[in-house]
């Protein structure tokens, strides 16, 4: 049996129904009273009804509208503080004369006020949210909400807009339980709009065409996903993964597959790539399910697999290593500090060791009045990168960007956390950091986001409960001995 995916996009298809300026607008007035309806109301057909259009009346609206709505439902519909400061002061009366009078008389009148607090610290937004969640299609529409409300945050971080998203959140994770989630191994059966999903979503490493799907779900290989009952034929998150003798450093080798290893053969699974489909269930932990339940099925399926990692990209290593070159090099030039100007002031650090400045001064002896900081910035921003992957610079360069990248990885944090944000979601998992791959993607996307460098995740089963207090307790990044090593310079010798 083929598949026909036939006209394969590799964007969503455009939103249908977006209605022009003047009729949004008429029909965002129309909403305002549909949400006072629908909270007023009691749970009833008329109700039910009134939710449906609101749904409807939702999607037509331009993204300005939209953002209006979740403006009023952020500052108009939350809760009554007048009432629950009142309700407070009566529990705390209340509290206060049980324990004076040392009786239980009280008790019942303790438990009513403990119900009316619940319910007044319940935004009205919530009511609705929840009203919206039991009708057919409701949890596509509020991850659909939650999508343009993180949108409107990009815009503007106000508190209202985060208590929000907080409640919104909350809504969606009780809803994606894990008892309700459903796991899927997809293959080349599947119907072509299930796939065309694949390839629309696919955000590590693009699928180039049919030929390239076909081969990520054949045989060596598996693609796993979650999916939800009321949300048919939508996939929320899927993983791939490479059957593997051992854990592969380069991402090239494992998409051509030009020697696959045979599945009865096979003693490591290599996750290489996860991606979400809804951007509305952004930080809800559906990654760390997904992995924990595909370890369980391939532990069941194949018991040779005694080896799960990953092959990751490192996004964020060039755009956190270039400002600080900029900032210590002394002859970098006008425009291309204007360029920039913009990004957030750093203090002046050292970078390079001594050792590994002398070696790119060495090493580039034609480049006069220049630091070793500007010679660096300039290898690493040289059109195409063709300077860094020259051998004559591999001797020099190779030993500080995968010193830097190390230091990137396992020092450099935010709020206690990973700055890396692949790293913070498998080390928060339980992963350690197992290597770092010279070149381990080579491709035009992986030069520019880290220097060609890949990363290697590895979960011991064994560790991982113990590598999740360290890092969520103590804020320790478990390691192996090579990324240690690699913090400390290394001698080197111009190539």
């Amino acid at each position: 049996m083929s598949c026909n995916l036939e006209g394969l996009n590799s964007q969503p298809p455009p939103q249908e129904g977006t209605l022009e300026s003047g009729s949004s607008t008429r029909i965002f007035d129309k909403l305002q009273a549909t949400i006072q309806n629908i909270i007023n109301a009691r749970a009833n057909a008329s109700s039910d009804i009134a939710v449906c259009q609101f749904s409807n009346d939702y999607y037509k609206l331009d993204q300005s509208n939209k953002h209006r709505i979740l403006t009023l439902l952020a500052t108009k519909y939350g809760v009554n503080r007048t009432n629950i400061q009142n309700l407070s002061q009566q529990y705390s009366d209340l509290c206060k004369a049980e324990k004076e009078t040392k009786e239980e008389k009280n008790t019942p009148a303790l438990y009513r006020t403990e119900h009316s607090l619940r319910s007044a610290l319940t935004p009205l937004s919530v009511q609705l949210f929840k009203q919206i969640n039991c009708q057919p299609g409701g949890l596509k529409f509020l991850v659909d909400m939650r999508a343009d409300l993180r949108m409107l945050i990009e815009d503007q971080n106000l508190p209202a807009f985060r208590y929000l998203d907080t409640c919104l959140k909350e809504i969606l994770e009780t809803a994606l339980s894990p008892a309700l989630l459903e796991l899927h191994l997809f293959t080349w059966e599947d119907p072509a709009a299930i796939l065309e999903k694949l390839v629309i979503f696919e955000a590590v490493h693009p699928i180039s065409n049919l030929y390239d799907l076909k081969r990520r779900l054949g045989s060596e290989r598996r693609c796993f996903g979650y999916f939800h009952p009321s949300l048919p034929g939508e996939p929320l998150i899927f993983i791939e993964v490479a059957l593997t003798r051992s854990i592969v450093g380069c991402i090239q080798d494992v998409l051509r597959n030009e020697s696959p290893t045979p599945e009865d053969e096979a003693t490591t699974a290599l996750f290489y790539s996860i991606s979400s489909t809804q951007p509305g269930l952004t930080g809800i932990s559906l990654g760390k399910l997904l992995i924990k339940r595909v370890v369980g099925v391939l532990q069941q399926e194949m018991p040779k697999i005694m080896t799960f990692a990953t092959l990751s990209p490192i996004p964020g290593f060039m755009s956190w290593l270039l400002p600080r070159l900029a900032s210590e090099s002394q002859s970098f030039s006008s425009s291309r500090m204007q360029q920039d100007s913009e990004r957030k002031s750093l203090f002046k650090e050292n970078l390079l060791h001594a050792q590994e400045a002398r070696s790119l001064l060495e090493s580039c002896r034609t480049a006069e009045n220049q630091t070793a900081e500007n010679i660096m910035w300039n290898i690493l921003t040289f059109p195409r990168k063709e300077l860094i992957r020259s051998e004559s610079l591999q001797g020099v360069i190779k030993p500080i960007l995968l010193r830097l990248c190390a230091r990137y990885l396992l020092l450099e944090k935010r709020r206690g956390k990973a700055l890396d944000v692949v790293t913070n979601f498998h080390v928060q998992n339980g992963a350690l950091i197992e290597r770092l791959n010279w070149m381990g993607d080579f491709s035009e996307r992986g030069l520019n986001q880290s220097a060609g460098i890949t990363v290697n995740y590895c979960y011991r089963l064994d560790k991982i409960e113990e590598n999740i207090g360290n890092y969520l307790e103590k804020g320790i990044i478990s390691s192996s001995s090579m990324l240690k090593d690699l913090l400390e310079p290394k001698s080197m010798s111009p190539g």
